[in-house]
C-alpha cells in the first residue's frame, strides 16, 4: 500500500481518443480558460466514491469548487459505491482523453487494469483521499488526503482522555462501528487505534464487537442495533466517521440508554452535524479528517499536466475535538 508520507516523482503527459458514457452517474462542467499550457483549459476526469455520508458531500462540492475557480473542464462522475461503476467511469476518460484522472477509490485493491490502461495512454492518474494497492506504484503519479491509521490513533489517544473525563470504572468494552469493508479508512481507522490500544490498554480495553456500517447513517443505526442486542454491556463506540455515529446514536436512544454518558462515543470526520450531536453531548470527541481537498487536487493536477515532479504529501490541516470544544468550535464548521 501507499506509504502516506511519501509521494512519487514523475513526468507525464496527455493523449488523445474519442468518448463514451461510463456507468456512473456523469456529468460534465466547464470552467473557464485557465490551463497549464497558455491558454487550452484542463481537462479533468474526477470519479467520486458516491454521497454515502455528510464528508463525501462536502468532499464533492468542494472539488467542483475548486475545478470552476481553476477554470478546468471538470468530468464528474458518482460511482454509487460501486468500483465497476468507477472502473466504468475511468475508462470512459481514457477513451475521451482526458488530460488528468483524478478519483476516490471505493476499495483498496482491483485497480491495475485500468490504471495500465491510463498508463499505456499516457494520462496521469492521482488518486484522492484514499490509497490503493497496485503491482506497480508508477500506476499512479501520487495521493491527495489524509493519515487515516494516525486517525486511528488518535482516536484511542482522545478515548483515554474521554474516558478519564467521564470517570468510567472497569473494563472499557468497546463497539466498533467500521467503514465500508476493503476501504482504506477502514482498514487504516481499525490499524491505527489498535495498535494505541494493545500497546497501552491490552489488560483494560477490548473490541467486544465490530462490523462495517458502510460509512451511512443507516448503517450506523443498523448495525448499533444488532450490537446492543448481542452485547448490551458496551460502554463504549469507536465510529470511523461521524454519519455512522450519528445513526447509532437514535439506536442506543431507542434502546433507552444515553448516548455520551451510558455509552462514551469517539468518532472521526468532523462534519458540522457530528458537532451539533457533539454539542448536546451525545459524541464525546472528534478526530478531525478534512474533506476540502479541492484547492490541493487543482494545484497537483496543474503541476501534473505541465509534467512537473510532485514529491510531497499534500493534507489538509485536522484537529481534535471534545464536547467542551464544541459549542465554540460549531459555529466555524463549513461542512
Amino acid at each position: 500500500m501507499l506509504s502516506r508520507r511519501n509521494f512519487l516523482t514523475a513526468a507525464v503527459g496527455v493523449a488523445a481518443a474519442g468518448g463514451l458514457a461510463a456507468c456512473a452517474k456523469e456529468d460534465d462542467s466547464t470552467g473557464g480558460s485557465s490551463s497549464g499550457d497558455g491558454g487550452k483549459a484542463i481537462t479533468l476526469g474526477f470519479s467520486q466514491v458516491g454521497s454515502e455520508s455528510g464528508w463525501r458531500s462536502a468532499n464533492t462540492t468542494s472539488v467542483k469548487d475548486a475545478a470552476k475557480a481553476a477554470g478546468y473542464n471538470l468530468k464528474f462522475s458518482d460511482a454509487q459505491q460501486k468500483q465497476e461503476n468507477q472502473i466504468s467511469a475511468i475508462r470512459s476518460y481514457i477513451t475521451q482523453g482526458v488530460d488528468v484522472i483524478a478519483f476516490s477509490p471505493v476499495v483498496v485493491t482491483g485497480w491495475d487494469a485500468v490504471l495500465k490502461e491510463a498508463k499505456a495512454k499516457k494520462i496521469p492518474v492521482v488518486l484522492t483521499d484514499r490509497s490503493v494497492e497496485t503491482s506497480d506504484d508508477s500506476l499512479y503519479v501520487t495521493l491527495v488526503g489524509s493519515d487515516f491509521t494516525d486517525e486511528g490513533r488518535r482516536a484511542a489517544k482522545i478515548l483515554e482522555k474521554v474516558i478519564a473525563k467521564a470517570g468510567l470504572k472497569g473494563p472499557v468494552k468497546i463497539a466498533q462501528l467500521e467503514g465500508t469493508t476493503g476501504a482504506a479508512p477502514a482498514i487504516e481507522r481499525a490499524k491505527g487505534f489498535k495498535e494505541v490500544m494493545d500497546a497501552d490498554h491490552a489488560s483494560d480495553w477490548k473490541v467486544v464487537v465490530s462490523q462495517t456500517g458502510d460509512f451511512t447513517r443507516a448503517g450506523g443505526k443498523q448495525v448499533m442495533a444488532a450490537f446492543l442486542q448481542s452485547n448490551p454491556d458496551i460502554n463504549v463506540l469507536f465510529a470511523h466517521n461521524d454519519d455512522m455515529a450519528i445513526g447509532a446514536i437514535q439506536s442506543i436512544e431507542a434502546a433507552g440508554k444515553k448516548p455520551g454518558k451510558d455509552i462514551l462515543i469517539v468518532s472521526i470526520d468532523g462534519v458540522k452535524d457530528g458537532f451539533v450531536a457533539m454539542s448536546e453531548g451525545k459524541i464525546n470527541a472528534i478526530v478531525e479528517c478534512n474533506p476540502l481537498l479541492g484547492p490541493q487536487l487543482m494545484d497537483v493536477v496543474k503541476k501534473v499536466k505541465n509534467g512537473e515532479s510532485v514529491e510531497r504529501w499534500i493534507k489538509t490541516e485536522e484537529g481534535d475535538f471534545m464536547q467542551d470544544q464544541a459549542a465554540a468550535a460549531l459555529p466555524s464548521r463549513k461542512y
